[in-house]
């Protein structure tokens, strides 16, 4: 099933009229997708996110005083504080707003207070960044609001600062960077080991991205993470030993780890061979869409699933079995789980014309498999943070 759609640039509109009696001043930042490179970016690798038109938008204008009034549309709540004194709200939502301004002003002292109306249709626990999103709109209406001079990229590591030291979340830099550097119709190949990045064209009108959300999150989600990642240092650290320059798996091969892992540990071995091969994957699967060539990207993507699955382990049942009911479909070219892992979506690259069949037909599968019914998301590449149209 897919849900309702909402005016979220009038809803909010409306809204801070009601509430402030102002004309707000309206911002939209996306979600975003990752076509693959999924655990990279903590490895230092690549990654291939792109921004879609799901998206925040936030209403913004100042205030006479220091005071900040928060309007949370979808949860229909408030939140009050001071610009001048911030501390976590204790229920979340603001403080993805609240860690922003702390790191601003690091840098900017901010001598004014404001008031904020947002809302968007980015689900949230799908895996499709809607906390980046809030993050990098709260960041640019501010740099705009109050003429700050900030550049793109600060926004970027102002966002991904907010959730690390503010909310507490130990993420990588590839959301925040995907949400404001978005581009219509392209990927973004970003490096995360040095922040460089290129567009690669994603022209496939003929193609559509569907989404197909599981709706469910196992409570392994937040240990394994933390395990994977300790899992990968150890194995640089092994290779290390005889190899000293080696700083991250990024510059690992398979051979060390033949040569310095397997017979030390092997299940860290194992995590260390998904996170070598995905890495060459990526790299081989921008080759193919600089081609024009996404039969074999989509083949990619089902390794890459394979190896999240067999080797990385942090894929599930239900994301397994949404990859299943569509691997010998000729009108599905690629599909995988995305995301941290043990829930969420699977993104799927489908023909055109067969998106309505495929909607229902995995829909009743999934339901009758699962009891649960499924979402779906179809969505689109878009660019990035900016002015509300």
């Amino acid at each position: 099933m897919t849900e309702p759609m909402t005016n979220y640039p009038e809803s909010i509109r409306s809204k801070f009229e009601e509430l402030f009696g102002q004309e707000a001043l309206i911002i939209r930042s996306p979600g975003r997708i990752n076509l693959i490179g999924e655990h990279l970016d903590y490895n230092l690798g690549f990654v291939l996110p792109a921004a879609i038109n799901r998206a925040i938008w936030l209403g913004i204008q100042k205030r006479d005083d220091h005071g900040i009034r928060l309007h949370s549309l979808d949860y229909d709540d408030d939140y009050q504080g001071r610009v001048d004194d911030l501390s976590p709200s204790g229920k979340l939502w603001p403080d993805y707003i609240l860690g922003v301004i702390q790191q601003i002003q690091k840098k900017i002292a901010l001598n004014h207070g404001f008031n904020i109306v947002f809302g968007g249709d980015i689900p949230p626990g799908a895996g499709l960044s809607s906390s980046a999103a809030l993050e990098c709109a709260t960041a640019f209406a501010l740099n705009e609001l109050f003429e700050l001079g900030l550049e793109r990229m600060d926004l970027v590591k102002i966002g991904q600062a907010a959730e690390n030291e503010f909310v507490g979340v130990k993420c990588g830099i590839m959301d925040q960077f995907a949400s404001v550097f978005g581009r219509k119709e392209h990927l973004i190949r970003l490096d995360c080991r040095n922040l460089s990045y290129v567009y690669v064209p994603f022209l496939a009108e003929e193609i559509k991205i569907l989404l197909f959300d599981t709706r469910v999150k196992h409570s392994l989600a937040d240990s394994a993470y933390n395990e994977r990642r300790e899992e990968c240092e150890k194995g640089v650290q092994l290779i290390q030993k005889y190899l000293p320059e080696i700083k991250s798996l990024r510059d690992a091969s398979q051979e060390m780890l033949e040569s310095y892992v397997k017979n030390v540990d092997k299940t860290v071995y194992i995590r260390c061979t998904y996170v070598v091969s995905e890495i060459k994957r990526l790299l081989n699967g921008c080759e193919d869409l600089e081609k024009g060539d996404l039969i074999s990207f989509g083949k990619r993507m089902f390794e890459t699933h394979a190896g999240l699955k067999d080797l990385y382990e942090v894929s599930c049942d239900e994301l397994d079995l949404l990859v299943n009911l569509v691997k010998d479909n000729p009108d599905v070219i690629g599909a995988r789980m995305m995301g941290g892992g043990f829930g969420g979506c699977t993104i799927n690259l489908v023909k055109a014309e067969a998106v309505d069949d495929l909607m229902k037909k995995v829909s009743d599968a999934y339901l009758s498999k699962t009891g649960t019914g499924m979402l779906v998301y179809e969505v689109e590449i878009e660019g990035g943070t900016g002015y509300s149209s």
